[in-house]
């Protein structure tokens, strides 16, 4: 996620929880300075609300919430506060596959058309090679979030997502770059349904939310805004406030993101993670299938890191690995709309750590993720929030002044190059269909088809170059440009939040 936007907020600290008195035997950072640490973190980071749990030798050390769950009510988030983990969804899926495979139902070499004869990728030599491992470990060739601002928090289904997967077209080379592809997960999550006929997400609740009692964890996004102890989603990007942004559907793309949970059930995964896929000594994944998950599949980096003790980072099945202070450190983090969240786990120290949040644009889930790694195995203290903070903070002022400006440039109420009516009309793009432009006013108004609660406004600067500003702030804002060609508009293209997806999109006007 690009990390941008002014921080202008301040908050009641609500903490509560258990472990109030950690064990002697934890280090001093954990037992002395962690809770005034979050405390000073979250003032300094924007973050409304945190929940936290750090498991260690079979016990929980330390569990809590921190802030509020929403602004408004001022309710204080606790250890059963509900947030959305998104991407960390993706071990499960990935696990579920492990499972099958060891059961003999699959094998992860299979390729994807043996179970989906029609799907196709955008060529014919990844089409027929494209595996279930090359799925669940990014190995197709796209672009990190390539073609998710056309299949995130849209109406389309399962199928056609995978139907569309055809047209994108990737930059790199079949397995030889690592392009992070939420859509990848969802196909090779519709492999269970087809192997064992149940859904992915039912696959899910009975093979590990039910047997490991993660009784308040939801599998699908449906109705977590009703839920009554859930975080509201909030963002800082793009806006010189803190905004209520809303909730996220993941469900078509569910085996990349749906689940919503809090750290009191997410403890008792971290327990099954450290003990060889057993949960009070009842066995809930096979050791075997556990192990697959932890193999790297991809290599992204292999440097030395100049800010942590890691050389290596890769890649299994949902999963980062890292050596990190000479031990293997597995984690994945997750980004929803208004929320991120790391879990993390090390099995050669019996630790485990899963950090919640409901803030998008921070960085202080990772810091406080490296400072606890950093205390449990023997790193030098450095202030991590703080070593990272006057960056964030001076993007932040780039960015406000950014945007200053093109409100400025908007205020000026210069002459567009043809009169507003030229530019209305239906758009098209391969990937994502139709978009609709109408005049309101003195501006023009972006509907997207396939995402009904999605709009956004044009409003012309000057030289040619337009505002455009999404009603949903994650989304963001953005100069762009109509192409003109002897007098007629022939295309536009829109940009997006790079944390929804990266490149930009080019929709050609309908004649």
């Amino acid at each position: 996620m690009k990390k941008i936007g002014p921080l202008l907020f301040f908050c009641i600290i609500f903490q509560s929880g258990i472990a109030q008195s950690p064990p002697n035997d934890v280090p001093a950072f954990i037992r002395d300075s962690l809770d005034s640490y979050i405390k000073k973190g979250i003032q300094d980071w924007t973050v409304p609300g945190l929940s936290i749990v750090i498991v260690k030798d079979n016990k929980v050390v330390w569990m809590k919430g921190y802030g509020v769950r929403d602004i408004d009510s001022k309710k204080p988030v606790d250890e059963n506060t509900l947030f959305m983990i998104a991407s960390n969804t993706k071990l499960f899926t990935g696990s579920s596959l492990a499972m099958l495979e060891t059961a003999g139902k699959i094998s992860l070499d299979d390729p994807i058309t043996k179970y989906f004869p029609a799907y196709r990728l955008y060529d014919s030599s990844s089409t027929k090679l494209v595996s279930i491992r090359d799925m669940l470990s990014h190995h197709i060739g796209t672009r990190t979030y390539e073609g998710d601002f056309t299949f995130w928090n849209t109406s389309l289904s399962r199928e056609e997502i995978m139907r569309r997967m055809r047209y994108l077209k990737p930059p790199f080379h079949f397995r030889q770059e690592f392009g992070y592809c939420n859509s990848c997960f969802l196909v090779a999550g519709q492999v269970i349904p087809v192997v064992t006929g149940e859904s992915w997400e039912h696959f899910v609740q009975n093979h590990f939310l039910s047997p490991l009692g993660m009784d308040h964890t939801l599998v699908l996004s449906t109705g977590v805004a009703d839920q009554p102890n859930v975080a509201t989603p909030y963002s800082t990007a793009y806006t010189n406030q803190i905004s209520k942004v809303p909730y996220d559907n993941w469900n078509n793309l569910a085996p990349a993101a749906s689940i919503v949970s809090n750290v009191n059930d997410l403890s008792h995964w971290l327990f099954m993670q450290l003990d060889s896929g057993r949960y009070q000594e009842k066995q809930i994944i096979p050791w075997p299938a556990l192990e697959k998950t932890r193999i790297a599949n991809t290599w992204i980096r292999s440097i030395m890191s100049d800010k942590y003790p890691t050389h290596f980072t890769g890649y299994g099945l949902g999963l980062n690995m890292q050596d990190y202070a000479g031990r293997q450190v597995y984690w994945h983090t997750g980004g929803a709309g208004g929320m991120v969240s790391n879990v993390c786990f090390v099995p050669e120290e019996k630790l485990g750590i899963a950090i919640l949040t409901n803030n998008d644009n921070q960085g202080f889930f990772e810091d406080l993720r490296h400072q606890i790694l950093d205390a449990y195995l023997g790193v030098a203290y450095v202030n991590r929030s703080q070593q990272d903070l006057p960056k964030f903070l001076k993007e932040a002022t780039n960015s406000f002044q950014q945007r200053a400006g093109w409100d400025a440039r908007v205020a000026m109420h210069n002459k567009t190059q043809l009169s507003l009516g030229s530019y209305t009309g239906d758009y098209k793009n391969l990937l994502y269909g139709k978009i609709h432009i109408s005049k309101e006013k003195d501006h023009l108004l972006i509907q997207f088809d396939t995402k009904p609660d999605l709009n956004a406004t044009l409003e012309y600067m000057d030289e040619g170059e337009w505002l455009l500003k999404y009603n949903n702030i994650v989304y963001g804002r953005f100069a762009v440009n109509f192409d003109l060609v002897d007098g007629k508009v022939k295309s536009l293209t829109t940009k997006q939040n790079p944390y929804v997806e990266i490149d930009p999109y080019v929709f050609s006007k309908i004649e």
